[in-house]
C-alpha cells in the first residue's frame, strides 16, 4: 500500500477507535456551500464529516474489528464521526437529510462496537438528548414537591377565607 494511504487508512482507523458512535451516509449532488454548512452543524453538535473512499473505509473497518458490506457502500461514502453526545449529532443529520432531500442518505451505523442499520439510527436521533433527558428527570423530582407545596398553600389560604366568610355572613 502506498504511504499516502497507508496516512489515511490510519487516520480514519484512529477516529473509528476514537469516536462513540460512527454514521455511513451516502451523498450525491452536494456542493460546495451545502456541504460547508453540513460541516458547521456537525461541529457545532461535535460531530466531524470525513469523505472516505470505499476500499480504505473497509480496510479501517476490518482492522478496527468489524466487517462492512460493500455491497451496501455504492456511491459517495461520507462518514461521520462522533466522541460527543450520539443522539445530538444523529439529530443534525437527519434534520440536514430533510431540509436537503436527495442529498444525503444514511447507510448504517456503528454505536457502541454494534453495528445498526440506517433505520435504527433514526430511530436514535429520535431520542431526546441528553440535556432534554435531565430536564425531564428534573421536572419529574420538582413535580411532587411543588404539587405538595401547592396543597400546603391552598389550606393555609383556604383558612383564613373561610373565617372571612364566616364573619360577613354574620
Amino acid at each position: 500500500m502506498r504511504p499516502e494511504k497507508q496516512l489515511l487508512l490510519n487516520e480514519i482507523k484512529e477516529q473509528m477507535d476514537h469516536s462513540t458512535i460512527m454514521v455511513l451516509t451516502r451523498y450525491q449532488k452536494m456542493n460546495p456551500n451545502l456541504a460547508s454548512r453540513f460541516r458547521t452543524s456537525l461541529l457545532a453538535s461535535g460531530g466531524n464529516f470525513e469523505v472516505v473512499r470505499k476500499r480504505v473505509l473497509l480496510k479501517a473497518a476490518q482492522s478496527a474489528g468489524f466487517e462492512l458490506d460493500l455491497k451496501m457502500l455504492s456511491g459517495h461514502i461520507g462518514v461521520v464521526f462522533t466522541d460527543k453526545d450520539p443522539v445530538q449529532v444523529t439529530k443534525v443529520i437527519y434534520q440536514f437529510a430533510t431540509e436537503n432531500a436527495e442529498v444525503i442518505q444514511v447507510l448504517a451505523g456503528r454505536f457502541e462496537g454494534k453495528i445498526f442499520s440506517a433505520n435504527d439510527v433514526k430511530q436514535l436521533s429520535e431520542l431526546p438528548s441528553k440535556d432534554e433527558m435531565r430536564a425531564q428527570f428534573l421536572g419529574l423530582l420538582e413535580a411532587p414537591l411543588s404539587q405538595t407545596l401547592a396543597v400546603m398553600e391552598a389550606l393555609l389560604t383556604s383558612v383564613p377565607h373561610c373565617l372571612e366568610n364566616f364573619i360577613t355572613k354574620e
